[in-house]
């Protein structure tokens, strides 16, 4: 267990706070590429606490600047692209992407009020379909070579979600190898080739046993957790005979997101990003290491679950995530559909708000959890002490990070270091884009 106090040092984010600081000083996903869709590319934004206007200008810049327009206050996500800015609705100021002043036209003609007024503003890049902010000060931390970020366009797709409680709860459901052979158990095997863009659908690599059975049957997983530059690599392990041993490698990249595997051929990179204290969004990157990716299909299967504009799961709180007795009986363990990030929200949401860490009692298979809370303490307080923190890399640094491998697969018995490695290889020759980086 831990202190009331120790759970507020961890979880709570908004400006001042210890765990505020140290996010800030890392770039944090803030909306997808499609959300600067269409005629009017513009969105409000709410970052840990804060309240942003993102937006494309009349040119293709991006820019995010603070909502609140610094002459009355008026909200700038009502304002219009023109003019190589956004111009507030009230009285025609106008802003570009960097913050400046560029019109007060309701002042004198010869004022020059605009020279002395600037908004704050805040630097924004695009990668892999996913825009991505930086609030704090100084050079933000370089992007490191990640096989999201450096994968053709072609090969990725970005999509989001909302969840109703602390970031942090929703984090660690990601970092805990154990609960998939429950929460995400089917009690039967649908067809594997029908699994296209569908999360624990298909079948293991190097076999043609579905990943449903393998972890409705083997539910006692050997876990294993390694410090790794970037975080920590999480590997668990289900003995399924004397020859063989299914070996899932996931990865706790510093100090919010991990990487998954989604299939043989895609992994799936996730963000936990605060809105505020009570509410989070997960932003996820698929990346394919053979074809390209059918986006039109994976965006069609999402939207069927999500509403937008706010990517808010059709079936939630309000209606019992869709609970199904008849179906908790004879379909799934959790009786609330196909989806896992509705498994997985009901899981974190139903922990309150935030979660009560001080009733918990963690086991063996929470040897991940333990050890993420423990990289993020310190992290906190060397940030509070002004020094570093893990993953605040330069450009340099960020070319020796690659991966990181995620693989999820049945081996022969023996060293699963050297099966998980060997089949990350394999899958990297038979890659274009991914091959040619590993001869470069």
């Amino acid at each position: 267990m831990i202190s009331a106090e120790q759970n507020d040092f961890m979880t709570r984010v908004g400006p001042g706070t210890p765990a505020g600081q140290l996010l800030r000083r890392y770039w944090q996903p803030v909306a997808l590429s499609d959300d600067l869709a269409g005629p009017r590319p513009i969105r409000p934004v709410q970052l840990m606490g804060q309240h942003f206007v993102l937006f494309r200008d009349d040119k293709g810049q991006l820019g995010m600047l603070d909502r609140d327009c610094p002459h009355r206050g008026a909200d700038l996500a009502f304002g219009r692209l023109e003019d190589g800015g956004i111009r507030c609705a009230f009285h025609g100021w106008l802003f570009d992407a960097k913050g400046n002043c560029l019109e007060t036209p309701a002042e004198p003609a010869t004022s020059k009020l605009c020279t002395r007024i600037r908004q704050s503003a805040y630097p924004v890049v695009e990668r892999a379909g996913t825009v991505f902010a930086y609030l704090g000060e100084g050079e933000p931390p370089a992007f490191p070579d990640f096989d999201c970020f450096v994968a053709p366009d072609s090969h990725t797709f970005a999509f989001k979600g909302l969840f109703e409680c602390n970031w942090l709860q929703a984090l660690e459901v990601g970092i805990d190898p154990a609960h998939a052979s429950y929460l995400h158990r089917f009690f039967e095997d649908a067809d594997t080739s029908e699994s296209y863009g569908k999360q624990f659908r298909g079948a293991s690599a190097d076999s043609d046993l579905p990943i449903t059975k393998v972890l409705r049957e083997y539910d006692r997983p050997e876990i294993s957790v390694e410090p790794t530059d970037y975080g920590l690599r999480l590997t668990a392990l289900r003995k399924l005979d004397g020859s063989s041993t299914h070996v899932r490698v996931t990865n706790v990249v510093f100090p919010q997101a991990f990487v998954i595997p989604m299939s043989a051929e895609m992994t799936i990179s996730q963000w936990h990003v605060p809105v505020d204290d009570t509410h989070c969004y997960w932003y996820a990157i698929f990346t394919s290491f053979t074809g390209p990716v059918d986006k039109q299909q994976m965006r069609e299967q999402r939207l069927k679950l999500y509403e937008l504009p706010d990517y808010t799961s059709r079936k939630n709180k309000r209606n019992n995530y869709g609970f199904n007795v008849e179906e908790q009986l004879t379909q799934t363990y959790t009786g609330m559909g196909d989806d896992i990030n509705v498994h997985d929200q009901w899981a974190v949401e139903s922990q309150g708000p935030i979660q009560d860490r001080t009733r918990e009692h963690l086991g063996s298979t929470d040897k991940g959890i333990i050890a993420y809370r423990r990289m993020l303490v310190k992290a906190i307080e060397s940030a509070l002490a002004g020094e570093g923190a893990p993953m605040l890399i330069d450009a340099a640094q960020a070319r020796t990070l690659t991966g990181p491998p995620s693989i999820d697969g049945i081996g022969q018995a023996g060293d699963a270091n050297d099966y998980w490695q060997s089949a990350d290889r394999e899958r990297r020759l038979k890659s274009d884009w991914a091959s040619a980086r590993l001869s470069a």
